[in-house]
């Protein structure tokens, strides 16, 4: 599994309370330049649309090389799910406060882009600074450990 980028962002402005795998339907030398990393998931997003979960803003760079035909960068990307699992989510995004939000994109085994998708609740401002002031007490007492060894 190579993964190609992650959502650093995600993880800090929201709560991801479940992760799904999609595959995504590319066009042309969107693959290639995957493969070489040129993406953006930093405002990207999914969304429903006629029963299907479509991916907005992703930024995918044209490939240099390709030909004249190439496609546009944030067009919408259809996401491939079970039906099982779009009826789940349609279900669970229809409730107050909760996302789809891209997490990381990368390539399966077999060589297909696929992309994990976060449930997420949208973090509150005091929710952040709780978390970055628990962190900043994990961090004292392990060096206070070190220096005490």
């Amino acid at each position: 599994m190579k993964v190609v980028a992650t959502n650093r962002k995600a993880f800090h402005d929201y709560t991801i309370t479940d992760n799904y795998e999609a595959g995504m339907v590319l066009e042309g030398s969107e693959v290639k330049s995957l493969r070489e990393g040129s993406v953006s998931l930093s405002d990207a997003y999914a969304d429903f649309r006629k029963g299907e979960i479509y991916l907005f803003n992703l930024h995918i760079t044209p490939y240099k090389c390709s030909s004249y035909m190439a496609p546009d960068p944030k067009r919408r990307r259809k996401l491939l799910l079970n039906k099982r699992e779009i009826r789940r989510l349609y279900g669970q995004i229809s409730q107050r406060g909760y996302a789809l939000v891209p997490l990381k994109i990368y390539f399966s085994d077999r060589g297909f882009a696929k992309v994990t998708l976060g449930l997420c609740q949208h973090k509150r401002q005091y929710d952040k600074k709780e978390k970055m002031l628990k962190e900043e007490d994990k961090k004292k007492i392990s060096r206070l450990r070190k220096a005490v060894r």
